[in-house]
C-alpha cells in the first residue's frame, strides 16, 4: 500500500448542482477530468489516498452522489473528512447508507490504515484571533478541537505512526512579518505524537500563507487539489519514520 493525500476536489457532477470551478481561474478548466486522469497515472488499486474536505459543492446527499460515485471510480480506496462546504455531509449514518464501497469517512474517531499507521483528525475552523471571526466562529472552533480530541482519543496508543488531516490549516504563515499563528490544533497534535498533518481549505493568492515542512516535530503539507495540479500527493513514510 502507498498513501496519498488530496483535498478539495470541489466537484459538482450533479444535475441539480451548478458551480463551475473555472471562475475561481483558468487552472481550475475542466479540472475533474484532469483530476481523474492524473490519479490514475498516480494511484494503485491497493492504495489509500486522504481527502481532507470541500468533496462536493452539493447542498443535499442525493445530489452528492454523481460526485461520490465519481471518486469510488478511481484507483483505491479514500478516506473522506468533511470541509466547510460539504452542506451534503449530514449525519454519518445517512451518508454510509449511500457511500459507495471504496469511500470511507473519518468523523470522531480513528482510521486504521495498516502498516502501523493511524489516521486521525477533524475539520478544523478559523481561530478566534482572526480579525473576521465571530462569536458563531469561537463556538465551531471550540467544537472542533474537541473532536480532534475525540479522534486522538480514539487512536489510543494503536499505532506506530500517526497522521492528521484536517480541512483548515492547523496554523498560518504571515507573509509581510515572516511568522507563525498557531492555532490551539498544534499543540494536541505535538502531544499526540503525531508526525504529519496534511489539510487543505487554501486557494489561489491564500496559499502564501501556508505552512509546509516541519515545525516542533509535526511535518505540515498543503494538499489542496490546485496547489498539487490536481495529482494526489504521495506520502513517503520513510520520511518521518
Amino acid at each position: 500500500m502507498s498513501l496519498f493525500a488530496l483535498a478539495d476536489t470541489h466537484l459538482s457532477l450533479g444535475e441539480n448542482v451548478d458551480k463551475p470551478m473555472d471562475v475561481f481561474g483558468a487552472k481550475w478548466t475542466n479540472h475533474a477530468d484532469r483530476l481523474a486522469e492524473a490519479w490514475q497515472e498516480t494511484v494503485g488499486a491497493d492504495d489509500l489516498v486522504l481527502v481532507p474536505g470541500d468533496i462536493s459543492w452539493a447542498m443535499k446527499l442525493e445530489d452528492a452522489l454523481p460526485d461520490l460515485e465519481y471518486l469510488d471510480r478511481l484507483p483505491g480506496t479514500k478516506l473522506l473528512l468533511k470541509g466547510n462546504h460539504d452542506y451534503w455531509w449530514t449525519s454519518r449514518g445517512k451518508v454510509e447508507r449511500v457511500l459507495p464501497p471504496s469511500l470511507r469517512l473519518l468523523q470522531y474517531d480513528s482510521y486504521d490504515a495498516g502498516d502501523g499507521i493511524g489516521i486521525v483528525g477533524t475539520r478544523g475552523w478559523i481561530p478566534p484571533s482572526f480579525p473576521k471571526s465571530k462569536e458563531a466562529d469561537e463556538k465551531i472552533y471550540a467544537r472542533e478541537l474537541q473532536r480532534m480530541e475525540l479522534s486522538i482519543k480514539a487512536a489510543g496508543d494503536r499505532f506506530e505512526t500517526l497522521i492528521a488531516m484536517m480541512h483548515y490549516p492547523p496554523l498560518y504563515r504571515d507573509p509581510d512579518a515572516n511568522g507563525l499563528t498557531e492555532t490551539d490544533f498544534v499543540p494536541l497534535l505535538e502531544a499526540a505524537g503525531v508526525r504529519l498533518c496534511v489539510y487543505g481549505h487554501l486557494h489561489g493568492p491564500n496559499q502564501r500563507v501556508a505552512v509546509e515542512g516541519e515545525h516542533r516535530g509535526v511535518r505540515y503539507r498543503l494538499v489542496a487539489a490546485d496547489a498539487l495540479r490536481f495529482r494526489p500527493a504521495r506520502i513517503r513514510l520513510a520520511d518521518f519514520r
